[in-house]
C-alpha cells in the first residue's frame, strides 16, 4: 500500500491471496471521505455520519434522553448520542465485542434472546424516548434470503419500540431498497406521527441501505 501525501488518492497492491474485489474495497475505503473524516474526529466508524446526517434532517438526537442502541458494534451511533446529547443515559447490544465507550452501558449478547429486552431497560432504568438500530443479518450471499433475514431484525427492534417508548418518542432503523415493508410501514404509521424514509449522502451511492424515521411516538392505548 502507498502512503501518498495528503489529499493524494491510496493505490493498494494487490496482495497474495486477496481477491480483487476485496483490495478495490480497500482502495475505496482507505481513499473515502468519511472513513478519513471518522479517523480525525475520533470517531468509530464511518457510519456516525450517516446518523448525523438524518438528526440534522429530523432532529431526534439532541432531544433525547434515554437510548438504547440496537447493533452499537463499532460504536459510532453511541458517540455521537454522547457527543451531542451528552446528559442522556445510553445503552446497547450486540453480537460482537466492542471496547468500552464512556457513559455508555454495552451487552454483548443477541438481542433475539428472550432476556434481552429486560436488560436493556433495567440498564436503562426506565422507557427510552428514542431508539435507534442499525442491525443488519450476517448474509449468506443471496439477496432475498439476506433481505428477509435483515427485515426481521427491523420488524424486532420495531415491536420493541413500540412496546417500549415514551410517548413522543422516536425510532430510526436501517433498511433497505425497497425501504421497509408494508405491513411493517403500516404499523409504523399507526403507532408515529411521522414516518419517513432517507438515505443520508454518508450511505454510499453502491449501498442499497436506506433508514426509516419514525417520530412522535403516539404512545400505547391504556
Amino acid at each position: 500500500m502507498s502512503r501518498g501525501r495528503s489529499g493524494q488518492r491510496q493505490r493498494v497492491k494487490t496482495a497474495k491471496g486477496r481477491k480483487i474485489g476485496s483490495t478495490r474495497w480497500l482502495e475505496r475505503h482507505l481513499n473515502d471521505p468519511y472513513v478519513k473524516q471518522a479517523k480525525a474526529e475520533g470517531y468509530r466508524s464511518r457510519a456516525a455520519y450517516k446518523l448525523l446526517e438524518l438528526d440534522e434532517r429530523f432532529k431526534f438526537v439532541r432531544q433525547a434522553k434515554a437510548v438504547v442502541d440496537l447493533g452499537i458494534a463499532p460504536g459510532g451511533w453511541a458517540q455521537v448520542v454522547r457527543k451531542y446529547s451528552p446528559k442522556a443515559a445510553v445503552v446497547g447490544i450486540d453480537l460482537l465485542e466492542i471496547d468500552p465507550i464512556e457513559g455508555v452501558t454495552i451487552f454483548e449478547m443477541d438481542f433475539m434472546d428472550d432476556d434481552a429486552p429486560d436488560k436493556l431497560l433495567d440498564a436503562l432504568g426506565g422507557a427510552p424516548d428514542l431508539v435507534l438500530s442499525d442491525m443488519a443479518a450476517n448474509t449468506v450471499g443471496h439477496q432475498q434470503t439476506d433481505h428477509l433475514r435483515t427485515m426481521g431484525l427491523v420488524e424486532a427492534a420495531a415491536y420493541f419500540a413500540i412496546e417500549h417508548l415514551q410517548p413522543g418518542g422516536g425510532f430510526v432503523s436501517k433498511v433497505f431498497a425497497g425501504g421497509t415493508d408494508g405491513e411493517l410501514l403500516s404499523l409504523l404509521k399507526k403507532n408515529f406521527k411521522l414516518v419517513k424514509h432517507a438515505k443520508p449522502p454518508a450511505s454510499r451511492k453502491g449501498s442499497s441501505e436506506w433508514y426509516v424515521i419514525a417520530q412522535g411516538f403516539k404512545g400505547r392505548p391504556d
